[in-house]
């Protein structure tokens, strides 16, 4: 969690304002195998600390991928 939370306070003192975050998962029994599963109440958690550290937007889950919803995030002021 503290590396979460450090690389959350590292984006926003260098100006970011935009973080997705997703967990890894195994697509077949060929790849790396998954070595925690974070559980989607966890992923609540870190979206609501991202934006009381300064994030202004963030999409948390286990299933989020950097063009998330990206749609939400385009042409939106960031001041």
């Amino acid at each position: 969690k503290e590396e979460v939370f450090q690389a959350m306070e590292d984006l926003v003192a260098n100006g970011l304002m935009i973080l997705t975050l997703g967990q890894y998962l195994q697509p077949t029994k060929m790849h790396l195998e998954v070595a925690e599963f974070i559980h989607p109440e966890t992923f609540e958690m870190y979206k609501a600390e991202g934006v009381k550290r300064g994030l202004k937007y963030v999409e948390a889950g286990p299933l989020v991928r950097s063009s998330y919803h990206a749609e939400r995030h385009v042409n939106v002021p960031m001041n």
